[in-house]
């Protein structure tokens, strides 16, 4: 965590120009008005206060420090000034997430279905069908299924079921059940456009590994043993394929968090991918350290979980 973290502030700090410089100052006084003079002495306050004025390691082990000693990871620089970074990610976690967890729910169970299938009638119509279905989608550019979707599915569109953008929030007198069903509603199609390219990838290693596990002698074994089609597809033969979908599984993790800066660009909502865009274009250090720091986090998470999950999946591994 520490090597991912002093990488990224690395990287941050060397790269050409920072929060505190426009594209016309130079950093000089010369020549130039009291009101660009009083630009430049913010500029230079702002500069001590991201401690740019610092060495790339002593930058580094104050900000680290900060976190240690009071969990402060600071203040937006450039996006929303002076508000917490912590609680800006705070505001915005929540919408990704449920997101991220449909789209993710929606890709793995139509993938595990469609790859358990495509491998057990391997070579036939459905197989072949399907395959073609897939690498259809997996060669579709996101942004161009996006709006697509818009034009066919969204409010003026030519079949208008969904809204259009945005994201829904419910009123407080709102049933449960209905404020569940409203959210979904809003996020069915900018959900679909997240999930249907990791479908297709999915999809194809699950049937690739189970027709590995098919030809197994115990698979055999199990169908002499009078067992039904379905108990030895799904008991036995699925079971030795998680292996890959665990560690699959393991680097979405951390897509809880980054979320998807198109998807959430075209359907306008408001969340980590919108905001990472926002951190990026306008050098927002802080907001930027903070946000990497949170994915490093769930990414060593979704690995550690993956660990875990293998001794679930299969009793020949042990954690020691």
């Amino acid at each position: 965590m520490l090597v991912i973290m002093f990488a990224s502030y690395a990287m941050l700090r060397l790269a050409p120009g920072d929060p505190t410089r426009s594209n016309f100052m130079d950093g000089s006084s010369a020549g130039v008005s009291s009101s660009e003079k009083n630009e430049l002495a913010r500029n230079e306050a702002l500069r001590k206060k991201l401690k740019l004025d610092k060495s790339v390691f002593q930058g580094f082990s104050e900000w680290l420090t900060d976190i240690i000693k009071h969990g402060n990871f600071g203040t937006s620089a450039t996006v929303e000034p002076g508000k917490s970074v912590v609680k800006m990610i705070a505001e915005r976690l929540p919408v990704t997430i449920k997101l991220n967890l449909l789209a993710i729910s929606f890709a793995y169970t139509l993938a595990i279905i469609i790859g358990v299938y495509s491998a057990k009638y391997a070579d036939k119509s459905f197989d072949r069908s399907s395959t073609l279905l897939l690498f259809i989608l997996y060669s579709m550019p996101v942004m161009w299924v996006g709006l697509l979707l818009q034009t066919t599915f969204c409010s003026g569109g030519i079949l208008p079921v969904f809204p259009l953008r945005g994201v829904f929030t419910p009123p407080v007198e709102m049933s449960t059940f209905k404020a569940i069903f409203m959210e979904l509603y809003y996020y069915a199609l900018p959900a679909l456009c997240l999930a249907y390219g990791s479908l297709a990838g999915l999809a194809r290693y699950t049937r690739s590994n189970m027709l590995e596990v098919l030809n197994c002698d115990f698979i055999r074994t199990a169908y002499a043993k009078g067992l039904s089609g379905t108990q030895v597809l799904w008991k036995h033969a699925f079971r030795n394929t998680l292996i890959t979908l665990i560690t699959l599984f393991s680097g979405l993790l951390p897509s809880l968090v980054a979320g998807s800066i198109i998807v959430e660009h075209i359907f306008n909502i408001p969340g980590m991918g919108t905001l990472s865009l926002l951190s990026l274009s306008s050098r927002d250090y802080p907001l930027q350290m903070a946000l990497f720091t949170f994915s490093g986090i769930l990414t060593l998470l979704g690995i550690f979980i993956a660990d875990l999950l293998y001794t679930a999946a299969d009793p020949r591994i042990k954690l020691n």
